[in-house]
């Protein structure tokens, strides 16, 4: 017995001495691996998966500063991994230095898309969406947050019509689909539909989608036919570990690009002397009046970003201060905003809250544009100022001097955006998640103008005259989705997403005029102390419109070849009549991945990727359009009567709006059909083909009365059509260790048509447009007709076929000598251009980017008006006038409809990156200088040929107040700009 544990003993001694020899030599042989990863411009990369081949249970993620700690056998092969970066392998060691090249092809597709209310990969998406970053939106000075877009996106249209820094950019996606209502996007901020755009700061904006066809806009339903915008800021958290600092500054000058070619004092002289006429009168002066208005442009901004992020909780904040001057004297635009965010994880991540609030408030003085006519009416040789110190004036129709115009008026505008949100997310389950999103966003703007007892015009004709008004609105919203996301037998993936919204718009305002005041001194603050008060001089208005929706979506995708996506929207709205306050907007859409299938393995080596997509859906438009539009409205009509009961005078009231029961939003389907593609892991791009069809378009119709008690009515009739093609193509020509060359094109061409304007119930042969009313000779002349089979903006009028021997308009006439009204080509352009190129260069960096717009006409009503010989002696002229040949009047034709193509040099902009920044405990310093607008390539013979392009109608009247493609003396000149930047990052 005693043998036998003598045994047991010593044989479990030798099996501990055996494991412990094991032991010793097994740590003997292992290693601890550090080091760092960065990528090809050495910067930290964080959160890159660092493994032991072979072994995913043994790894670590590289942490804030790109580091990396991992204990593992000795000789083993470590495996690193990042999204849109090429897998690397290396041997342990303790002293390592990872430098991961990236995929173009992976880094595309592996980007996260904004969808609305989710997100999803790019390379499973189904629907018409493009996206831009950071990186590739426009630099340089922008006033306006929309301008970014600029030539960035296939399909969509930033028309900037105005040089003066207040004013915003017209955005049009695919054509625009209505007549009476808004042609904007939706814009989505971080998850918040219908958002202002400027209430973001181009400083804070990450990357931008946007939802192109009706596929992937139709879950935002009666709001999403014009296209829907999601943008995403650094306001939204990341689950990625942050801590820095970071300054954007930029100082810049800029001037006027381009004027009017007009005489000069002594070329005026000249022709007088030339021509003999003994009646001119040379006021002695030397004056160029456009250049009177204008100044060197400064301007600056700054703008500082904290953020502090871990795996638990983040905050953000960001501040900018921005003053732009406008080249013409007294125009410029100040903006202070900030805005501020913060996150907490809790029980294990499963639940999430986060809250942020932004405002920004805008100064800006307007500028009265009737002071570009009068620069170029009045006579050269008219001094500003007369030998008395005093404005010089001078009689005549619309020669008032322009320079006292624009000095002798006080004029401030502001405008005050909130805008506060808070969102919760729990996830009971792993792929279950439900969110609640509530938003407040309040809109302020007040207007404040007082012309004095000596300025000229009102000012002096009325004893002076203030005014001031003040609009407000304000927004709540609840956004609540629920999605759950699956996978099964890792072939089929499932997403589930069904939600509820609430939207409550509620606006008000008020405004005042007073005149007849013994003193300036008030300006308009005291408009109590103007005696005389006219009817209309007050007014207060106030109103509020409801939206109510349920919504779903389902995506599903097998072996990430077959794809497919539906959704539902069922929309409510107060806005509409009793007959039509509910819609459905319902789509669906396809994609196959032909790159993965079998018969596709001998491309392999060259195509990356080949997807085919597939999409149909119904959108609304419900926006643009006033609250009450559906009912019977009263309002004060004609004049006072006398009530002897009171004895007081009285407005009589009578029906202003007749009732429309059936009144609805416009609808529009739209069919897309688009191609993915990669090759050579260079070329990536998309192809997208698509038609749209708007239908129930809505304008104001005459009615006759009886039955009716008012004169016209709003009612859905007309339909509208849009079809075109979208190419969108980006290349890494050359990459090398230490350059590297990338371009973006994009081109999108667009057909559009009126189809429909009438029915049974409504007629119209056409509706006009385009009035060039306040052209001497030419009032109640107008340009354009909106009328079926043709564009909106279609311009009809004479063609001319030449001048005759006298120097007069030959027009194209019948057999009465009536000239023909004929169809003279549309104010919207066909195609649309954007070209943008990257290089760098060890640490510089150059940018070029330029977009141009073609097949558009521009009416240049402008020049048309001042080539008339009446005008001489006693204004001013072209100086290509003076060798013409004319001796007509201004005549309205096809002589003055001038091709408005052109291409525009946007941008261009050189930077330096500081190297070695982190021995003075920076991240990075960067220095860049950046010039805009350095040419334009067109044959325009006007100021510029981008001019604005929209098209708005009184709802109360039916008449068109503005005409896309007229260049009729509004035209604030463009700058161009020269600017030096710093980028700090602490």
């Amino acid at each position: 017995m005693k043998n036998k544990i003598y045994q047991y003993i010593m044989r479990s001694f030798v099996f501990a001495l055996f494991f412990a020899g094991m032991s010793m030599q097994i740590l003997a042989q292992n290693i601890t691996a550090k080091g760092l990863v960065t990528d090809e411009n050495n910067d930290p990369l964080v959160g890159v998966t660092v493994k032991v081949d072979g072994n995913a249970l043994q790894g670590t993620l590289t942490n804030i500063d790109g580091m990396f700690e991992l204990s593992c056998p000795t000789g083993s092969l470590l495996e690193f991994s990042y999204i849109g970066f090429n897998t690397q392998k290396a041997e342990a060691k303790k002293d390592m230095r990872i430098i991961m090249t990236e995929n173009a092809f992976s880094l595309k597709e592996t980007v996260i898309v904004g969808i609305g209310y989710g997100t999803m990969r790019k390379s499973d998406l189904t629907g018409a969406i493009s996206s831009v970053n950071q990186d590739d939106l426009k630099k340089g000075i922008v006033t306006s947050t929309e301008q970014m877009l600029q030539g960035k996106i296939s399909g969509l249209s930033i028309i900037q019509g105005s040089g003066n820094p207040a004013d915003g950019a017209m955005i049009r996606l695919r054509g625009g689909t209505s007549l009476a209502a808004s042609n904007s996007p939706l814009i989505v901020v971080d998850g918040i539909p219908g958002v202002d755009i400027n209430t973001v700061q181009p400083s804070e904006i990450i990357s931008v989608d946007v939802l192109k066809d009706a596929s992937s806009a139709a879950i935002y339903g009666s709001r999403g036919a014009n296209g829907v915008i999601i943008i995403t800021t650094n306001r939204s958290n990341s689950d990625r570990e942050v801590k820095s600092v970071e300054y954007n500054g930029y100082v810049a000058a800029g001037y006027a690009s381009k004027h009017l070619d007009l005489l000069s004092a002594d070329q005026w002289r000249q022709y007088v002397r030339d021509n003999g006429i003994k009646d001119a009168i040379d006021y002695g002066g030397n004056t160029d009046w456009q250049k009177e208005l204008e100044r060197t442009a400064i301007s600056h901004s700054h703008n500082i970003f904290f953020t502090n992020v871990n795996k638990e909780s983040g905050y953000s904040a960001s501040f900018t201060y921005m003053n732009s001057q406008g080249v013409i004297k007294r125009s410029e635009l100040e903006r202070l905003s900030g805005s501020i965010s913060a996150h907490q994880y809790a029980l294990n991540r499963k639940f999430k809250i986060e809250g942020g609030l932004s405002a920004n408030r805008d100064n800006w003085t307007p500028t009265d544009n009737r002071i570009f006519e009068r620069a170029t009416n009045l006579n050269p040789t008219v001094p500003v100022r007369d030998r008395f110190g005093e404005y010089t004036s001078i009689s005549g129709t619309n020669t008032e001097n322009p320079v006292e115009l624009n000095n002798n008026r006080f004029a401030d505008n502001s405008r005050h955006r909130l805008l506060g949100y808070g969102k919760i997310e729990i996830e009971p389950i792993n792929g279950l998640k439900a969110v609640a999103n509530g938003s407040y966003e309040f809109n302020s703007l007040q207007t404040r103008i007082y012309l004095p007892t000596y300025a000229v015009m009102e000012g002096r004709g009325e004893q002076g005259r203030g005014q001031r008004s003040n609009d407000d609105s304000r927004t709540y919203q609840l956004e609540t989705y629920i999605t759950y996301d699956t996978e099964i037998n890792k072939q089929h993936k499932l997403n589930v997403m069904g939600g509820y919204s609430y939207t409550n718009l509620m606006y008000e305002g008020f405004g005042a005029t007073r005149r007849g005041f013994d003193t300036d001194e008030f300006l308009y603050n005291n408009l109590a102390a103007g005696g005389d008060y006219r009817k209309g001089d007050v007014y207060s208005y106030k109103g509020e419109a409801t939206l109510v929706s349920f919504f779903g979506r389902i995506n599903y995708s097998y072996l990430g070849k077959y794809m497919a996506t539906a959704t539902l929207r069922d929309d409510g709205s107060s806005r509409f009549g009793a007959n039509h306050k509910w819609g459905l907007f319902p789509s669906a859409s396809v994609a196959w991945r032909i790159s993965d299938e079998s018969f596709m393995a001998s491309t392999s080596s060259w195509l990356n990727n080949l997807k085919l997509r597939l999409g149909y859906g119904i959108t609304g438009n419900q926006d643009g359009i006033g609250e009450y539009k559906s009912l019977s409205l009263l309002g004060t009509t004609g004049s006072a009567y006398y009530d002897a009961t009171t004895g007081t005078w009285k407005s009589p009231y009578a029906p202003t709006q007749n009732p429309n029961p059936d009144l609805k939003w416009e609808s529009t389907e739209q069919f897309n059909l688009g191609v993915d593609f990669s090759v050579i892991n260079r070329i990536t791009g998309s192809i997208e083909l698509y038609s749209k069809k708007t239908k129930d378009l809505l304008w104001v119709y005459p009615v006759p009365q009886p039955p009716n008690l008012f004169g016209t009515k709003l009612a859905n009739v007309g339909t509208l059509s849009n079809k075109g093609i979208e190419l969108n193509l980006n290349t890494n020509i050359l990459k090398s260790k230490d350059f590297s060359w990338d371009t973006n094109l994009t081109v999108s061409y667009n057909d559009q048509e009126v189809t429909k304007i009438s029915n049974k119930d409504y007629e119209s042969s056409g509706f006009q447009a385009g009035g060039l009313h306040g052209l001497r000779g030419l009032s109640g002349i107008y340009t354009q007709i909106i009328k079926e089979g043709y564009p909106v903006g279609a311009f009809f009028g004479p063609k001319c076929i030449g001048l005759d021997e006298d120097g007069k308009y030959i027009l194209n006439t019948d057999d009465k000598g009536e000239p023909i009204n004929e169809y003279l080509g549309s104010a919207q352009a066909k195609v649309n251009l954007g070209l943008a190129m990257t290089f760098s260069y060890k640490d510089f960096d150059l940018n070029i980017s330029g977009y141009g717009m073609f097949g558009q006409k521009v009416l240049n009503a402008t020049t048309m008006s001042l080539y008339d010989p009446t005008r001489l002696p006693a204004q001013n002229v072209p100086d290509r006038f003076v060798t013409s040949g004319i001796t007509s009047p201004a005549t309205y034709s096809d002589y003055w409809v001038e091709s408005g193509d052109f291409f525009r040099l946007q941008s261009m902009t050189l930077g330096y990156t500081l190297p070695a920044t982190k021995n003075l405990g920076l991240k990075k310093i960067r220095v860049y200088v950046t010039a805009e607008n350095l040419f334009i390539l067109t044959g325009y013979t006007g100021v510029d040929p981008e001019v604005n392009a929209n098209l708005a109608l009184n709802q109360s009247n039916g008449q068109v107040t503005t005409s896309p493609g007229i260049d009729m003396h509004n035209f604030y000149p463009r700058p161009r700009t020269f600017s030096f930047g710093l980028n700090v990052s602490f």
